[in-house]
């Protein structure tokens, strides 16, 4: 079992639960703003256990905290998608129902991991993950076949967000699951969901890569991670 399987579970969630977290306070609607902090505590909360157990495992001595708020860009496994920037709620939105799509079949795959621990993260996870993808999917439709501002808006963050799909089922050896073999069961609620909502694939096969082997990442992660990191960073090892 590969403790950067698990990093890269945490970090997914870490990031994309960090870039939710900026919608508070900003969000179109009271009940957006309550439901993307739900869903970025959600994600922070699947954070710790991930980073926890591969604190545990790698036998350093780090915890979820250490990992989250002492490693700099280049040490994160996050796939790019989860670190590009808000913009609008198009593209978070658009960002958050590629990511749940992926996520939830990911943990339907990890529930029957071989590791107990490992199954029982994705087990309670897979729960919240149930709920993310469901909103998603229902607000995906709704904007797609809203005003004629919605769809074009939601069509362009689709097709801004796509080249970012194919890194989520690039297949290597520290995965801790096949995820190649998840790329089906993605495609066909993806093309169900934007048949209902009248948006249109990309037909562009390119993909980033980088993100998740931590060769490469975009800009943004950094500025994030700034952000996020200022007080441990500051004031090492403070206590409240």
């Amino acid at each position: 079992m590969s403790v950067i399987g698990l990093i890269r579970m945490g970090d997914n969630t870490l990031v994309l639960g960090q870039r939710l977290s900026e919608w508070c306070g900003h969000a179109p609607a009271l009940e957006e703003d309550i439901a993307l902090a739900n869903t970025a505590l959600d994600l922070i909360g699947q954070t710790q256990l991930w980073l926890d157990l591969a604190g545990q495992r790698e036998g350093q001595g780090r915890t979820a905290d250490t990992l989250a708020y002492t490693r700099d860009a280049w040490d994160f496994r996050n796939l790019l998608l989860v670190e590009q920037p808000n913009r609008d709620f198009a593209v978070t939105m658009t960002r958050q129902f590629l990511f749940d799509t992926w996520h939830f079949e990911a943990l339907q795959a990890l529930i029957n991991h071989a590791d107990a621990d490992i199954s029982a993260i994705a087990q309670k996870s897979a729960k919240e993950v149930t709920y993310h993808r469901e909103r998603s999917t229902d607000i995906v439709i709704a904007l797609g076949n809203g005003t004629e501002e919605s769809h074009d808006r939601m069509q362009g963050a689709l097709d801004r967000l796509w080249p970012y799909v194919g890194e989520m089922f690039a297949q290597d050896d520290d995965d801790l699951t096949d995820m190649s073999v998840l790329r089906d069961a993605f495609d066909v609620h993806v093309s169900q969901t934007l048949s209902e909502s009248t948006l249109t694939k990309p037909d562009s096969d390119f993909a980033h890569q980088g993100g998740k082997t931590g060769t490469r990442h975009s800009e943004h992660l950094g500025h994030m991670l700034a952000t996020m990191q200022v007080l441990p960073r500051n004031y090492p090892g403070a206590t409240w």
